[in-house]
């Protein structure tokens, strides 16, 4: 070591040393572990010596004096170091902190930016509800966006049925985002039955021509009958025929039932015959932001800057048993925006055709091959009687909650 470095050493324990001269000399104490080895293996073989080595000598005494100011030099310089090092890491520590303080920080703004801009988290919502509507029988979904660090978007929210009239919770649904890319769906049912969809097939109409007119369903009709007068009940309708929506909805105004969701021919139930994946729509239609009429605009100052600007829109009006061909105009628009976000839709419906459905609908046009309704027990037993019922499969039944 220099006898110029050791100066700048003493200065520096001082706190003496202009700043252009101390960050070299720390920059310096950083390479120096090496060095800090050395020092500490020279401490221990001087503190291992004996005296005997000396005992004869004359001048032992000045040798004596002589090491001991090497020690305490060499343990001076040992302090320096160690000082050293230590500032060294907290700078790098401070660093480090303020790196990842920064970038989280800038990270939110990015998010706040990108989900807010092309109302990406109306849109995206739109698109997992959607999805789960056209895919799941009688099965709708509440979503709630929250906003994440590091460009993520998490939504969460809960899945319902209607039994009756009321509205019961099944299960959960999240995804997460990163960015722009949605992540698989996690389902989480608060029973088997509620997640599986092949638990109540429909049977499309040249199946049960197939069947010689004899009927499947027996048990289900028995079981019906079996269940007390005061509850409700969710029945899977399956259909001699393909019919339009308006034939369809003409057909169940006179029972006092709720129609639910209706199952739709997408070209896999006469050529693929699995029923692993279904494809329908929802009584209640699915209106999308370019379906919305705006009726009024209203602005509100916040703070000294800002403003706060809300509105009011309405839906198109459908009749309660007609409007059929806006409904199925509305099951169409859907699926094309679910084809626009295919990863989304994929990872939120895996099986769901979307190209292959929507080719064949516009060629074929929408008929359906089956419905859920839900309602009083003994309504339900009215549609035995009714050749244009097929099959039945009884699903949720609850006690009742009927609301005329």
């Amino acid at each position: 070591m220099s006898e110029e470095f050791k100066e700048q050493l003493r200065k520096y324990s001082e706190d003496s040393l202009p700043e252009d001269e101390r960050a070299e000399v720390e920059r310096e104490l950083e390479k120096l572990e090496a060095y800090q080895v050395y020092l500490d293996e020279l401490m221990e073989r001087e503190d291992q010596q004996t005296p005997k080595h000396f005992i004869h000598k004359p001048d032992l005494p000045e040798k004596n004096t002589s090491k001991k100011a090497k020690k305490t030099a060499l343990r001076k310089e040992k302090r320096i170091i160690r000082r050293g090092k230590w500032k060294a890491r907290f700078a790098n520590t401070f660093t480090v902190l303020a790196f990842v303080l920064a970038f989280t920080v800038i990270s939110t703004i990015i998010t706040a930016v990108f989900y807010n801009s092309g109302d990406r988290v109306d849109r995206y919502r739109d698109v997992l509800i959607s999805a789960v509507a056209v895919s799941r029988p009688n099965t709708s979904l509440n979503l709630n966006a929250n906003g994440k660090f590091f460009f993520r978007m998490e939504y969460s929210g809960r899945l319902m049925k209607q039994i009756g009239s009321e509205q019961v919770d099944v299960g959960s649904y999240s995804s997460k985002f990163l960015l722009g890319l949605g992540g698989i769906g996690n389902y989480n049912w608060t029973d088997q039955q509620s997640g599986n969809t092949g638990s109540f097939n429909f049977n499309y109409p040249q199946a049960a021509q197939s069947t010689g007119g004899q009927r499947s369903d027996a048990q289900e009709w028995e079981r019906l009958e079996m269940l007390p007068e005061g509850t409700v009940a969710e029945a899977y309708l399956s259909f001699d025929r393909l019919y339009s929506t308006d034939e369809l909805l003409k057909k169940l105004e006179p029972l006092n039932v709720l129609p639910v969701w209706f199952a739709v021919d997408g070209g896999q139930a006469a050529d693929e015959r699995s029923f692993s994946t279904l494809l329908g729509f929802p009584y209640q239609p699915l209106w999308h932001a370019e379906d919305m009429t705006v009726r009024e605009i209203s602005s509100e100052k916040w703070g000294w800057f800002g403003k706060v600007t809300s509105s009011t829109s309405s839906s198109p009006s459908v009749e309660s048993y007609g409007s059929g061909e806006l409904r199925e105009q509305n099951f169409i628009e859907t699926l094309q925006l679910l084809q626009k976000y295919k990863t989304i839709t994929r990872n939120a419906a895996p099986f769901l055709k979307v190209d292959k459905s929507l080719s064949y609908l516009e060629e074929h046009g929408v008929h359906l091959y089956g419905a859920v309704i839900t309602g009083p027990v003994k309504e339900l037993l009215k549609l035995q009687k009714d050749s244009w019922v097929s099959n039945i499969r009884i699903g949720e039944v609850r006690l009742w909650n009927w609301r005329d």
